[in-house]
């Protein structure tokens, strides 16, 4: 199966000849992905070099004069190398723009910490009017990446992964999906995670709700499901843990609750290894899942369904 990236440049490359509004910045990476939309459109590819805060920069240039930027790298170097110039020359000029990562947290581990980064969207969350979408599986990422670039002149985060869910669902690009329901406890899946999540609760009497759509949060879904699943809430997400804490506390902010937030660690894990040693380090492969949540939820609120 391909990978969300392996669909980014050539779903990108048919939104360039159908919009004469949409640009490509990149730096480097991925330039040969749109070696032929560039002999196409050679005034709308533009790589910038090895220069991501130029990159960042171009990007809000282009938005300035009406275009519809893409700008793509390693979410390293697409968030947090040039965060100043996403919080100044894109959110300070009101300007828009598709920021497509690749990389995400730890989906290279042979590069290194340099080129991890589990704490973009918490970082992102600390900018106005961001929407954040985080896909599990290619097909999703292709549905969501057209509804970035279609979205006006909105400021986009789009995060792809090399981790992918089986089979992709039919994602909207604004709300969480009921997958499984239940009456002890609700599970926000995010992402990538959906899988190891679903058979983390396998059995469990949990609602699990589905987010690829993470900025706005999904407040609406999240009190639907909690009211006949009960408080309890359970996020798993495929980046720093606890980033959505806040926004489900908000959601459930009129009722006693209680949230658990599940993800990436802070500590730095030196020995970089293959990305399913990461998931496992984390706490994140279904049976670690499985041992957490049931602690959570408690022994008599876990109990397997008849």
């Amino acid at each position: 199966m391909d990978t969300m990236r392996d669909r980014f440049a050539p779903v990108v490359s048919r939104l360039l000849d159908e919009d004469p509004r949409v640009t490509v910045v990149l730096a480097e990476i991925g330039k040969d992905g749109f070696a032929e939309a560039r002999r196409r459109h050679p005034d709308r590819v533009i790589n910038v070099g090895i220069r991501e805060q130029l990159l960042v920069g171009a990007g809000a240039g282009l938005a300035l004069t009406g275009m519809r930027p893409v700008l793509h790298t390693f979410a390293s170097f697409l968030v947090e190398r040039p965060f100043e110039q996403v919080k100044l020359d894109l959110g300070h000029q009101g300007a828009g723009a598709v920021l497509v990562s690749a990389a995400a947290s730890f989906d290279w581990p042979a590069g290194g910490y340099t080129h991890m980064a589990p704490g973009d969207v918490a970082l992102l969350d600390t900018l106005d009017g961001w929407t954040v979408h985080v896909p599990g599986h290619p097909d999703e990422a292709e549905t969501l990446l057209r509804h970035a670039v279609a979205a006006g002149d909105d400021k986009v985060y789009v995060r792809l992964s090399v981790q992918s869910n089986t089979a992709g669902l039919a994602v909207d690009g604004a709300h969480f999906l009921t997958v499984r329901e239940g009456r002890s406890g609700v599970v926000v899946a995010v992402g990538p995670l959906l899988d190891a999540v679903l058979d983390a609760t396998e059995g469990l009497d949990v609602t699990v709700l589905y987010g690829t759509t993470v900025r706005p949060f999904d407040a609406a879904a999240l009190r639907r499901a909690t009211a006949a699943a009960g408080t309890d809430v359970v996020l798993v997400e495929p980046y720093l843990a606890g980033t959505s804490a806040a926004a489900a506390g908000e959601a459930l902010a009129d009722v006693p609750h209680r949230v658990l937030g599940l993800g990436v660690g802070r500590r730095e894990l030196r020995r970089y290894g293959r990305v399913e040693e990461h998931a496992a380090a984390h706490g994140l492969d279904a049976r670690s899942l499985r041992e957490r949540i049931t602690a959570f939820l408690g022994s008599r609120r876990a109990t397997v369904r008849a």
